[in-house]
């Protein structure tokens, strides 16, 4: 009788004060349906929460011995993957969120791409679902072309090479050769190391057979810290590497540059200010009305353009705060390194 060796798949996410996410996560992670060979580890980096989620995961570990709570004493995203990845067993490591709930076969489909293209780094379109109207208005605009720039991680058919994943997942000698995650970024980590897989001759692949569905921010305010921050620590990103991650992430820091220009300009020349707003606003019009169809809720019609105008408004904010500190040495402040949710 021929016995086949057992390979092992490690599961890593960072978390902090997630006590009312902590038991959902883990019945989702812990639910993966694996191919048969496959055994799953999940290890959650937990940084140092003091809301009641470090006794939670402690108490879920002791049940089930696949999971495993280890510390972040960095508390940021980026120091709790590289403390998972230090503890990680697996010949494959697969990255996920707290606030995102994966399909029972999401696993399994990453392996089955891995096996398929040969690629370095697999993972699936990012799926938003929204609560209560401003909730889902706001993943109505995130999934929406218009509002993204045609991001292909945003397309749930989408199948073939890209330029960042959603999440991810690798074999674990991508790491090897690569390093973790760069632990001078608080946010964009992920797209940091992907743009530094590309830059080496690595091969991201995503796959419209990878499901999960991501819960985003639920009011305006939490949208627009979150895209301050996203924002912030995209020029550290860039100098780093010299370019972007693409093009695309440029834009809002262009339109805040031409509102403030316009708005210098406005005692003298007002038309180019009233020129732009007057643009803006019909695309804004032109956006909601295209995220509202793709979402099919109508309903979301008249929350829409704020939606929109707090993805641009706040990422471009941020992106000329995060040069200006760059230009003058500054390191960032609690509001840029602070975890927002």
């Amino acid at each position: 009788m021929i016995k086949h060796s057992v390979q092992l798949v490690s599961v890593i996410a960072p978390c902090r004060n997630e006590r009312a996410a902590i038991d959902a996560f883990c019945a989702s992670a812990l639910a993966q349906q694996l191919p048969p060979g496959w055994q799953l580890e999940v290890l959650v980096a937990d940084g140092l929460s003091d809301d009641g989620t470090r006794q939670r995961l402690a108490e879920r570990a002791a049940q089930d011995a696949r999971l495993a709570l280890i510390d972040n004493p960095g508390r940021i995203v980026s120091s709790g993957l590289n403390a998972a990845l230090a503890q990680a067993r697996g010949s494959v490591i697969v990255r996920f969120d707290i606030h995102t709930e994966f399909a029972p076969d999401y696993i399994a489909e990453c392996l089955a791409a891995l096996a398929r293209t040969g690629a370095d780094n697999v993972g699936g379109p990012w799926v938003a679902r929204g609560q209560g109207a401003m909730g889902r208005a706001i993943a109505a605009a995130f999934q929406c072309r218009w509002v993204v720039g045609g991001a292909r991680s945003r397309d749930l058919a989408y199948e073939g090479e890209a330029d960042t994943l959603y999440l991810g997942c690798w074999p674990r000698a991508v790491f090897e050769r690569f390093g973790g995650f760069d632990e001078q970024l608080v946010r964009n980590q992920d797209d940091e190391h992907n743009l530094r897989l590309r830059l080496h001759g690595a091969r991201l692949w995503q796959s419209a057979r990878i499901h999960s569905v991501y819960q985003p921010r639920a009011s305006l305010r939490q949208l627009f810290s979150q895209q301050l921050q996203y924002g912030y620590w995209r020029p550290f990103v860039m100098r780093k590497h010299g370019q972007p991650g693409s093009l695309r992430q440029l834009v809002p820091a262009l339109f805040v540059a031409a509102l403030a220009g316009g708005a210098l300009l406005a005692p003298w020349w007002a038309w180019p200010l009233m020129l732009l707003l007057a643009s803006y606003a019909l695309y804004l019009a032109g956006a909601a009305l295209a995220a509202a169809r793709q979402a099919g809720e109508w309903g979301l019609l008249a929350r829409l353009p704020a939606v929109i105008a707090a993805y641009h408004l706040g990422y471009g904010v941020g992106t000329w705060r995060g040069l200006l500190d760059i230009l003058l040495r500054r390191r960032a402040g609690q509001q840029w390194s602070r975890l927002t949710r």
